[in-house]
């Protein structure tokens, strides 16, 4: 079991002990209250019974001094009615003898066996006064009937009130009694509850104090192997701390040198491409010299041969046809090495400028195609370098090519800008177009050829600005833009 399973067990315990406790003293106080209050208001009745015992009493003494005033024809100086008081006094002691007082409020009337055996005895003298008492306030009547019941009356008055005043005393007894009883009850309720405290003080409060005093030791010893471990982790931290700022500066200078090994790979890069392109440009140029010197030479002279050929007889006019036909072959093959030798390296881009050999492929372009191809910008530009005019127009050379080819554009217009600070060359159409950004799956993306990666290529060695942009149904524009102070590095 662990500690915290145990101490979990152990407040439960303690607690469920001390909530008992404090039920046992709430239930012995309310009971306790309710019996004192109860006793308080019995007592109450009982004070009430003994002065309503202790005036039967008087009653009689007064309706005795009445009656014999009576008897003897005396005026009284009591002037309270005899009748009246002659009800009172028959309806207390009725009332005493039945168990209740009928007054304010219902007054109980506790009687034990003696005080029940006591108005036993005093009710034959009661009834013998009380018959007296009658006979007396009766207006009618002679006088001695009258002076034999208060002969009766002054006979059994003693008797009495003797018995009378036993009954007051033993009623004041018993209430005493009583009282002495609520006393001892209010004692032991009082043990009762000074022994639950103390029952409560050793079997709870001690051993809360004893668990309180332990787990305050187990704090103060926690404290101190926290405050230990602190300091060691402190130092660890400091430590470590040390070791971070080793650790940043290494992935500094790991970072530092990636940065250079990428630099001098994307460099390697640039000069492996830059080389490449370099060598392709020169194998074109060779093998747009060999055209134009070898081949192109050759079919001049065949052509020159069929010429002079054609000046002599035939033996019928089918060979005739079929030697014109010839002569047309060789012409359109001289044609088209021309045209492929100029697309390898078109030898207007050296004599004239980058704007005269963009202009020369937008005249081309339209003848071939049919398309309605224009160019846009000076024809006599500023001198560029071999590399930044043979740059440009490989760029727009594949641009006019995939709009021709893949954009299906009727419309192309070529544009060479130039402004004081850079040079602009941008291809724009307005075909199928293309998105350039992710899409649903029956949108056309942006085609990946290596058309694409050559311009990329050559404008980043060119160290030039190239972007491509592009709308469904709306066109494409392709566009390339030089600073001149970089430019004039190449």
């Amino acid at each position: 079991m662990s500690t915290t399973q145990l101490d979990l067990q152990v407040a439960r315990r303690l607690t469920r002990l001390y909530v008992i406790a404090l039920t046992i003293i709430a239930v012995l106080t309310v009971s306790g209250l309710l019996f004192i209050k109860r006793t308080i208001n019995n007592h109450y009745d009982d004070s009430r019974v003994l002065n309503v015992a202790g005036r039967q009493r008087m009653f009689s003494q007064r309706l005795t001094k009445l009656a014999l005033l009576r008897v003897e024809g005396v005026p009284a100086v009591d002037k309270i009615l005899f009748d009246s008081l002659l009800t009172t006094w028959t309806n207390s002691h009725t009332q005493l003898r039945n168990g209740t007082l009928l007054m304010e409020k219902p007054y109980s009337v506790r009687k034990s066996e003696a005080l029940d055996s006591m108005f036993t005895r005093i009710e034959p003298i009661y009834q013998s006064i009380r018959a007296g008492f009658v006979r007396i306030d009766a207006s009618r009547g002679d006088l001695v009937d009258k002076r034999n019941a208060l002969a009766v009356i002054l006979r059994d008055e003693p008797s009495y009130l003797r018995q009378m005043n036993d009954i007051v005393f033993r009623f004041d007894a018993e209430s005493f009694a009583r009282v002495r009883t609520l006393e001892r009850v209010e004692w032991g309720l009082s043990m009762a509850t000074l022994f639950i405290v103390l029952i409560e003080g050793l079997f709870i409060f001690r051993p809360v104090v004893r668990r309180t005093r332990e787990t305050i030791r187990q704090l103060t010893q926690s404290q101190e192997a926290l405050r230990s471990t602190n300091e060691r982790l402190e130092v660890a931290n400091q430590k470590l701390e040390v070791a971070n700022r080793k650790l940043t500066d290494t992935q500094a200078e790991l970072l530092r040198i990636t940065e250079e090994k990428y630099e001098l790979q994307r460099a390697e890069d640039t000069v492996r491409s830059a080389a490449l392109l370099e060598g392709q440009e020169e194998e074109r140029r060779r093998f747009a010299r060999e055209l134009h010197d070898g081949i192109g030479q050759m079919l001049t002279g065949l052509k020159l041969q069929a010429g002079s050929m054609k000046k002599g007889p035939f033996s019928d006019e089918k060979q005739r046809t079929r030697f014109d036909e010839l002569t047309t072959l060789i012409q359109d093959t001289i044609q088209a090495t021309r045209q492929v030798s100029h697309n390898l390296m078109p030898s207007v881009l050296g004599d004239f400028g980058l704007g005269a050999a963009l202009n020369l492929l937008a005249v081309q372009t339209a003848q071939t195609t049919g398309n309605s191809v224009t160019f846009e910008g000076s024809i006599d530009d500023e001198k560029l370098s071999p590399v930044i005019a043979i740059g440009l127009y490989r760029i727009g050379q594949e641009a006019l090519n995939n709009a021709v080819k893949h954009a299906q554009a009727p419309a192309i217009q070529l544009c060479l800008r130039h402004t004081k600070t850079s040079i602009i060359l941008t291809v724009e159409d307005n075909g199928k177009g293309f998105v350039t950004t992710k899409a649903p799956a029956n949108e056309r993306q942006v085609p990946t050829s290596r058309g694409l990666d050559n311009m990329r290529t050559r404008a980043r060695l060119l160290n030039g600005e190239l972007s491509i942009t592009s709308r469904l149904k709306k066109g494409t524009k392709v566009a390339i833009k030089l600073n001149l102070s970089t430019a004039n590095q190449h």
